[in-house]
């Protein structure tokens, strides 16, 4: 079923591969580092966790990428779900990203902004929520009035913040001798066969969390010029650029910090930062963080309400979402509806626990978009694919196979959280047939 819309094509290559970058690194990078050193010990696993990580990250690249030429639809993963399987699928999607993934996790980064703005120039701790629904409103209110001033910020933000963390990588070797890589042992004692195995996968996880967000510009796919060209060049460049900075980094981190010491501290960026320049350098990181938990707010509010806008088109959602302003061209009840659904959520303390359903249901989608390929592979066999997924069929079903794992990981080792992100999913199923029969009915 194709969707009627009005979009405007504005955004151009840099555009995308920024949307791309902003969309997976986050806070990730400056504080998982030391999860995974605590999971696995030794550099060759610390660094080789990492690479995995990008390299199934590379797999998802390509998964998207070619999606983005089989249907280049408004909504990305919603539009692979109706086509490839169903509308209950599609709906399910939207459904989880509106109340578990997009709004919880948008509102537990917007209430860490605001305690590292608190820091940062002194304010009471009481501020720190009403500064987290101010600037989620503020960003809702700007996006709500095109989609290139977004975009424009976006670029600012992940073009700088990518060379803040490239500078802190190259004077981490240039500027500290640091203590150097010592790869003898490889393997801890103590850590052999499954044991070293679950190690090696519970350390992916934190990983794989950090990797995660290259599906949002499918989310805007029908605003992205010559789409053919430049939806699988942007997320391919950009998951790319985001392996280079994410394994210079640890590798960074190693060298000047040691594994043990990584191991023992929660703040390693701003450990070696503070190691490079002082306590000036882990201010630096600290506004650092400020800066990647903005635009991570700033992308959330560009790309899931177009979700929201593509279920509302299909009849499964509030008419008004589905509209799209005649003269900024973008959806702008649905750009609202995130920010004050986000909003809601950090004022009601419940988006930590939000922020755990969320990788939970995340990683669920992520393994059905792979899915969705193979079935598009069989029923459209003559769609445009100017960069097809390489050694098909064993990239996606790889791809799913990691994406079942963490979801089963998730079931072990965070079983409350699990269940319930399963529960509220399921209550999208008579949430979804209340919605088809009220269309049916009008």
């Amino acid at each position: 079923m194709s969707i009627p819309t009005h979009f405007a094509r504005k955004l151009n290559l840099f555009d995308a591969t920024m949307i791309v970058i902003s969309g997976i690194i986050g806070s990730g990078i400056f504080i998982n580092p030391y999860v995974v050193a605590q999971t696995v010990h030794t550099p060759f696993l610390i660094l080789s966790v990492w690479i995995a990580g990008g390299l199934i990250a590379l797999a998802g690249a390509f998964v998207f990428a070619e999606l983005s030429t089989v249907m280049p639809r408004v909504g990305g993963q919603y539009a692979f779900f109706r086509e490839a399987f169903h509308p209950l699928v599609a709906f399910l999607h939207g459904w989880s990203l509106l109340l578990i993934i997009q709004s919880g996790a948008t509102a537990a980064v917007a209430v860490a902004f605001a305690q590292y703005v608190a820091r940062l120039v002194h304010l009471s701790d009481a501020l720190v929520v009403p500064l987290a629904v101010s600037i989620l409103l503020g960003l809702a209110a700007f996006h709500a009035l095109g989609i290139k001033p977004g975009a424009v910020l976006i670029n600012v933000i992940t073009f700088g913040n990518t060379v803040a963390i490239a500078v802190l990588v190259i004077g981490a070797f240039i500027l500290t001798k640091g203590s150097g890589i010592n790869f003898n042992p490889m393997i801890p004692q103590g850590l052999q066969g499954f044991g070293l195995v679950s190690a090696f996968f519970a350390g992916l996880v934190p990983t794989m969390f950090s990797y995660g967000g290259w599906q949002n510009l499918n989310f805007v796919s029908e605003e992205v010029k010559d789409p053919l060209r430049n939806l699988p060049r942007a997320i391919l460049i950009g998951v790319l650029c985001v392996i280079a900075v994410y394994v210079g980094a640890n590798f960074a981190y190693v060298h000047v910090l040691s594994a043990p010491v990584l191991e023992a501290t929660k703040t390693p960026a701003a450990d070696v930062a503070a190691r490079l320049l002082g306590e000036r350098g882990a201010q630096a990181i600290s506004l650092l963080i400020v800066i990647s938990t903005f635009g991570f707010m700033n992308l959330a509010m560009l790309s899931a309400p177009r979700v929201y806008y593509a279920m509302a088109a299909d009849g499964l959602f509030f008419k008004s979402v589905a509209r799209i302003s005649p003269r900024f061209k973008v959806p702008a009840v649905a750009i609202l509806l995130q920010g004050v659904l986000a909003s809601a959520f950090a004022l009601s303390n419940t988006y930590a626990k939000l922020l755990g359903y969320a990788v939970f249901a995340d990683w669920v989608f992520f393994a059905l978009a792979a899915a969705s390929l193979i079935v598009f592979r069989r029923t459209m066999p003559d769609a445009p694919r100017p960069n097809p997924v390489p050694l098909y069929p064993i990239t996606p079903v790889l791809f799913i196979i990691v994406g079942l794992g963490i979801v089963a990981n998730t079931f072990i080792t965070d079983t409350q959280n699990a269940l319930i992100g399963t529960a509220i999913m399921a209550i999208g199923v008579p949430v979804f047939f209340a919605w088809r029969r009220r269309n049916i009915d009008s």
